[in-house]
Formats: structure tokens, sequence, C-alpha cells
């Protein structure tokens, strides 16, 4: 995977990413930058038309393209316009994703980074892609028996990341999504020594990153009655130090939430808690939908966030700040039988 502009090779993963959805690319380019300043869509395809243009890579700021979605759609289509692809400069670092990888579009499309050339002649590309199409992962399940069976509890994390992107760049993922699960491996351990007084599961669930294919799965197919969950903790992204933790809680987790704010409140095992709306960014997202009392715990804006969906995501940056105070107040939350 190389691209070069104006004959400059630029670093994967640090000065270009391609998106997930993006089909493989080769070729040199010439570039054609969007006047923001005095945008006109008419005047732009216009523009596209002229012969001079054709199998240009256009160059925009990508929160431009997406408050003016339907005309970058219309150049991410054969057909629509004569341009080859799209290269869009994103924030810095650049992330990388797959939540949209079930799909290809029709031209290529990357990501760069700021510092990318206001006023470059061309780009060189070299990107080869393979679509998996069926692809087949697995969740994996264990249980601890409790002393009793009426009702039980569940520590669920993902642990797909991103992987490869082209040969040689890796990301790793150990705050997203190894810090949650290494914390439930180590909460299984702790109660196959200590049994609980109910059943407890714990879920490592596929397909988080590719828009919660596992854990979707899992909530329509359940292996277990959902109406005898107590509460679910859903553990993403915990490697971090933010003393206020972040937390989603389903309509149905709201009464038990509480019980767990008295515990810190008394406990001080953070500063507090950020509350945000519930949303589909994490595997507790379909078993609220299906009325599960649950929570989402995931620590932002601390030191290791700024890594998120980056390459650096890895041991040497990790950070174990929060996992104690995870364990402490989701242990004690089971030992009071809430």
């Amino acid at each position: 995977m190389a691209l070069s502009v104006d004959g400059r090779p630029l670093e994967p993963g640090r000065e270009f990413v391609m998106r997930e959805y993006s089909p493989g690319v080769h070729g040199t380019f010439r570039l054609f930058y969007i006047d923001t300043a005095n945008y006109d869509s008419d005047s732009l395809f216009a523009q596209l038309e002229r012969p001079e243009n054709w199998n240009a890579m256009v160059v925009c700021d990508f929160w431009f393209s997406y408050k003016h979605g339907a005309d970058f759609g219309r150049l991410q289509t054969f057909g629509e316009c004569r341009n080859a692809g799209l290269i869009f400069v994103w924030d810095t670092p650049l992330k990388f994703y797959k939540a949209y990888g079930e799909r290809v579009v029709d031209k290529p499309v990357l990501w760069v980074s700021q510092d990318f050339p206001k006023e470059a002649r061309q780009v060189t590309a070299a990107v080869d892609h393979r679509y998996l199409q069926g692809y087949e992962s697995e969740n994996v399940i264990a249980k601890v028996a409790g002393r009793r069976h009426d009702s039980c509890y569940v520590f669920s994390a993902h642990y797909d990341h991103l992987g490869l992107l082209g040969r040689d760049l890796y990301y790793p993922g150990a705050n997203d999504n190894a810090s949650g699960t290494a914390a439930i491996i180590t909460l299984a351990a702790h109660y196959a020594k200590h049994r609980p007084e109910f059943d407890i599961y714990f879920i490592a669930f596929a397909g988080e990153e590719t828009g919660l294919r596992g854990s979707t799965y899992l909530a329509d197919h359940p292996t277990f009655d959902l109406s005898r969950v107590k509460y679910l903790f859903n553990l993403d992204m915990i490697g971090d130090d933010n003393p206020v933790q972040y937390c989603e809680v389903s309509d149905a987790g709201l009464a038990g939430f509480a019980k767990m704010e008295a515990l810190n409140a008394s406990r001080h095992y953070f500063a507090g808690f950020d509350r945000g709306k519930l949303a589909g960014n994490s595997d507790h997202y379909p078993f609220a939908l299906e009325g599960v009392p649950c929570v989402l715990f995931e620590n932002q804006e601390g030191t290791a966030f700024a890594r998120y969906h980056t390459a650096e995501d890895g041991w040497k940056s990790a950070i174990f700040t929060t996992y104690p105070k995870i364990f402490g107040l989701v242990t004690d939350f089971v030992a009071a039988g809430y």
C-alpha cells in the first residue's frame, strides 16, 4: 500500500489511510482542489466535466464534504462524474475504521492528514483491495455457575479490533479493546475462585468494529434467557486514566445504575460518572433494545483516548489506572445482589 504526492511518499496510518469501503486504486492522478469558500455545486460538476479535469482526484476538507453529502455521494458513484476518486483532509491523528465495510463504493476514498499539501499537482497510488464476502467469526461465551440459577449477570467485551491495513501497518488495539477483554478474563478467574450467588456469563464479542455483528446476533439468538439478566456490564476501552468514568445506561438499567452511583459515592472509585445518551456504539446496545438492564463503561478523554483507532494504541502506551476501579465497582455491585 503506497501513496505519494508530487513524488513524496506519505506514511500509511499517519499521513493517509484508506476508508474501509474504498476499492483499490493504482495510477497517477491530477489533483483537483475544491474551493470551499466559494462553493457552488453546479459550478463544481461543470468544472469536473472539462477534459483537463477528467480522472482527477478531488481534494476537500472532510467536514465540508459531510455538510454536502449528496454532492459528494455523486462524486463516489460511477456515471455521475468523471473524477477518479476522493481525498478527504481529516483531523490529526488519522483514524482507521471498519464500521461501513459491508459495502464497497465505486471509487477510491482516502483520508489524509492536515499537512497534506494545499497546492500539489498529482498523487500516485498503489493500493490493492480484497472484499471478503460472507466472512464468519465467532463469539466466545463462558459461564461460572452460581448457587442460584434463576437470575444471572453478564460481563461482555469485544475482542476484535482493526488488524492490518495493508501488509505492514498493524492496529493492535490495546485499549480498544484488549483492555475490556482482559478485564472479563480476570473477572472470570475471580468468580471461578469465589463462587457467586447467581450464574455469571462472560462474553467476548466478535465483529463490534464492523457494526456490532456479534452482539446483535446473540441478542437475536440468545443462548440463555435474557429476561433472567439482572445486569449486563459492557467493558469497552477501559484502559485509560480519566477519573470521571463515561457510561451509557439502558432504560431498564437506570434503577441499578442509581445503586452503582451510591456505591461509588461511598467507596470513591471514580470522581463521578459522565452518563451519555444511549447509542449504538458498542455491544450493550442490542441488549438495551431487548429491555436488558445494562451499562457501557468506556473511559473517554483520558491520555489514551487520543490514540483511539490509531496504530499507536499498543502495549507500550497501555494504561491500567481505570481497571481496578471498574473491577471493584462491578464486583461490589454483584456482591450486593443488585
